[in-house]
């Protein structure tokens, strides 16, 4: 599985989040110590937000820790609102297109988990996603198909609702057509203004999420892993939690897609 980190307070260097602690993304990408697989070779990839409101992206193929304009780019770009990936690929291929953060306008998305037996529901998992967003669709992962469907179901107007909407349609195809386990995600995404997350899953295994307020950085992260082993103050986040952040306050609400799965 991913490995991922978001962040969301005053403007501070990535590196801060993505390479500088002591078990940073960059650190993860080869040495997580809170999923199946240790190691996320499969790409990387950032989107940050600055003076527009559309975000900044950069995305490669290359393992997190070989690329040495990633070192460069975070220790000099800054942002008060960033989401950073490395990718263990569940089966598509590794390739630009396929590598987390997505953007589409002003909304970016990136996701840690899987969608059992994607590829045999694969074409039907595509029509999800309405005409007018399918031209954004550039990659083969079921993590941007149902971040383009989300977004076709209202994301803009109440995101916890269009994401639990359009996860609930592939948990459908999933258990009709896939395999189990069905579903399980965590998701980050933003509109520039706040920091939306999400941890679910169909079984009792979701990935690990937690948050934590840093009075040192007037922010929050979000992350799949502690950055720092010795600290003691992150909080996990509880399975079926959809959580809103915006300054130091934090929303969390149910996610349960699965009784509309259940519907469906």
């Amino acid at each position: 599985m991913c490995r991922w980190a978001a962040y969301i307070g005053q403007a501070i260097f990535l590196e801060e989040i993505v390479s500088r602690p002591g078990h940073s993304l960059i650190q993860q990408s080869h040495c997580a110590t809170e999923c199946l697989s240790a190691i996320n070779a499969d790409g990387f990839g950032l989107a940050w937000y600055g003076e527009r409101a559309e975000p900044g992206q950069y995305r490669d193929v290359m393992p997190a820790w070989s690329d040495p304009n990633l070192k460069s780019l975070t220790a000099q770009v800054k942002s008060h609102l960033f989401l950073a990936h490395v990718r263990a690929s569940t089966g598509t291929a590794t390739s630009r297109n396929n590598c987390h953060p997505f953007v589409v306008g002003r909304w970016s998305f990136m996701h840690n988990g899987q969608i059992g037996g994607y590829d045999r529901f694969r074409r039907c998992a595509e029509m999800l996603i309405p005409d007018e967003l399918y031209a954004h669709r550039k990659g083969a992962t079921d993590s941007e198909a149902l971040f383009l469907s989300a977004l076709g179901d209202g994301l803009d107007d109440d995101p916890c609702a269009a994401l639990e909407r359009a996860t609930a349609r592939f948990e459908a195809l999933a258990r009709t057509k896939g395999e189990a386990p069905h579903v399980r995600l965590t998701a980050a995404f933003s509109d520039g203004k706040r920091l939306y997350a999400v941890r679910y899953a169909t079984d009792d295994h979701a990935p690990t999420l937690y948050h934590r307020w840093s009075e040192r950085r007037s922010g929050r992260a979000v992350v799949s892993e502690p950055l720092e082993r010795d600290e003691g103050e992150w909080q996990m986040i509880p399975a079926g939690s959809f959580c809103t952040f915006e300054g130091e306050s934090v929303t969390i609400r149910d996610f349960r897609p699965g009784r509309l799965a259940a519907a469906a």
